[in-house]
C-alpha cells in the first residue's frame, strides 16, 4: 500500500491563508478555567493505494481508499495514457478498478478528496507492477471484416498453457445482432496447445453481425503466464452454404439458402484402412489453392508428392476436398482417394469459387474412420450443444 502525498488544491491554500490572518481573533476561544483551545485548520483527507512500489503484484484491481473525506475523482493511468475505469463504494471513501492491473505497467493514480467542511486536495503516486513471468498470446479466428459461412465458431488458441481457464473465459465477451445462443467450450487444439471455442447452439443465421471482445489484459492465465493485451473482432455472417458429401453414393451437394444449386461427382477415402475419409461435419477452414500434398506429413509413407489444385483445407490432419485428375475414372463409381473428397478438375475449380470459410461440410458413408475430433479443425459441430456447454469452464 502506498500513501500519497497531498497536493494543496489553490481553492484549500486560500481558506488556509485566511484561517491565519484572522487567527488572533476566531482561532481560538477562552474556556471558564480559563485555558486556551485551538481548533486548528482543516487538514486535508489522507489516500492510500493498493498494489503499490516498484514490484507490485498485477493480475489484481487498483484500490484507493481516503481517510478523513471522501473521493470526489480518482483517475489510474498507465504510461501510454489508457485508464482503468472503477467505481466507488456507496460510501465515497474507496474507489476500485473493474479491470486488473497489467504485469510489467507504470501506473500514475490521482486522486481528488473533498473534506467534510468542503475543502478539496488532489493527491499522485505511482507504482509500478512485476514483469510477467512468461507473455500469452492468442491465435485469433476469423479475422476482422470477415464474412463467414453459417458452421465458423470463434476460436482462440493459447501460446502458452492456461490453467485457470475460468479466469479467462470470464474475460470473453461474444454479441450478436440477433441475440445468438451458444457457448464457449474447452479443447486441445490439434497442435496440443490449449484452445476456446464458441459456437451457436445451431447454425448461424444469414446476416448475423457478431462483436467478440477478450479483455485479457492483466489477466493471468496460470503457469506463469500472463495476458498484456487485450483483443477484438467483428464478422458477418454470409448465406446458408452446406455441402453435403454421401461417400456411398459419391455424390457431393451444394446447397444454398435452402435450394440445390449443384450436384457432382467425387471420389472419397479408399475403404478398409487408414486412408479412409472422416465422416461427421467438419468446417471449411481456408482455401488454399494451389499446394503441395506430400503423403509422408499424413503418416501415409511415401505414397504421393504431388502439387494439388482449388484445395480446401477441412482438417488439421490432412482432408481437404480438392481437384484430383488422375482419379477421373473413379468419380462417382468408387472411393479411391487417400483419404480426401476427390473431383475432377472443373467441378474442383467451380465448388472452389462457390464455398467460403466457415461452410460446413456434411460428410456421410458407411466406411468411414470416424469423425474428427474438436481441435481437429473445427469439430464442434460432431457434439450435440448439451455436450459442448459442458466444456466451459464457467459450467
Amino acid at each position: 500500500m502506498v500513501a500519497l502525498t497531498p497536493i494543496p488544491h489553490p481553492v484549500r491554500t486560500r481558506i488556509t491563508a485566511a484561517a491565519l490572518l484572522l487567527a488572533p481573533l476566531a482561532a481560538c476561544s477562552e474556556g471558564s478555567d480559563g485555558a486556551v483551545a485551538d481548533t486548528g485548520p482543516d487538514l486535508p483527507a489522507s489516500v492510500a493505494v493498493t498494489p503499490g512500489g516498484t514490484s507490485a503484484r498485477a493480475g489484481v484491481p487498483v484500490t484507493v481508499t481516503a481517510t478523513g473525506g471522501t473521493l470526489s475523482a480518482v483517475t489510474v493511468a498507465d504510461a501510454e495514457g489508457r485508464t482503468l475505469a472503477g467505481k466507488p463504494s456507496a460510501d465515497g471513501r474507496t474507489w476500485t478498478s473493474v479491470r486488473k492491473a497489467a504485469p510489467g505497467a507504470s501506473y500514475t493514480v490521482t486522486a481528488v478528496t473533498t473534506t467534510a467542511s468542503g475543502s478539496r486536495a488532489t493527491s499522485r503516486s505511482t507504482f509500478t507492477t512485476a514483469p510477467p513471468g512468461k507473455v500469452n498470446t492468442v491465435d485469433w479466428r476469423p479475422g476482422a471484416g470477415a464474412t463467414v459461412g453459417v458452421a465458423q465458431p470463434i476460436s482462440l488458441v493459447f501460446d502458452h498453457p492456461v490453467t485457470d481457464k475460468a479466469a479467462v473465459e470470464r474475460q470473453l465477451r461474444v454479441t450478436t445482432s440477433d441475440g445468438t445462443e451458444g457457448s464457449w467450450g474447452w479443447i486441445e487444439d490439434w497442435s496440443g496447445r490449449d484452445r476456446v471455442d464458441w459456437r451457436p447452439a445451431a447454425y448461424w443465421k444469414p446476416g448475423t453481425e457478431v462483436t467478440v471482445k477478450a479483455e485479457l489484459n492483466g489477466t493471468d492465465s496460470g503457469d506463469g503466464g500472463w495476458f498484456v493485451r487485450d483483443y477484438t473482432t467483428r464478422f458477418t455472417v454470409g448465406a446458408r452454404q452446406i455441402v453435403t458429401v454421401d461417400l456411398d453414393a459419391k455424390r457431393l451437394t451444394l446447397t444454398r439458402d435452402g435450394g440445390a444449386v449443384r450436384t457432382i461427382p467425387v471420389s472419397g477415402g479408399t475403404p478398409g484402412g487408414d486412408k479412409r475419409s472422416w465422416r461427421g461435419t467438419s468446417v471449411l477452414m481456408a482455401r488454399e489453392g494451389t499446394i503441395t500434398m506430400n503423403s509422408e506429413t499424413v503418416g501415409l509413407g511415401d505414397a504421393y508428392d504431388k502439387l494439388v489444385d482449388s484445395s480446401m483445407r477441412l482438417t488439421w490432419s490432412g482432408m481437404y476436398a480438392h481437384a484430383a485428375p488422375w482419379n477421373d475414372r473413379w468419380m462417382g463409381r468408387a472411393n479411391r482417394s487417400s483419404g480426401c473428397i476427390g473431383m475432377r478438375d472443373a467441378d474442383a475449380a467451380w465448388l472452389y469459387a462457390q464455398v467460403r470459410p466457415g461452410d460446413p461440410f456434411e460428410i456421410t458413408g458407411r466406411d468411414t474412420k470416424g469423425v474428427p475430433a474438436p481441435g481437429n479443425g473445427f469439430g464442434a459441430w460432431n457434439l450435440s450443444f448439451d455436450q459442448w456447454r459442458a466444456k466451459s469452464a464457467l459450467r
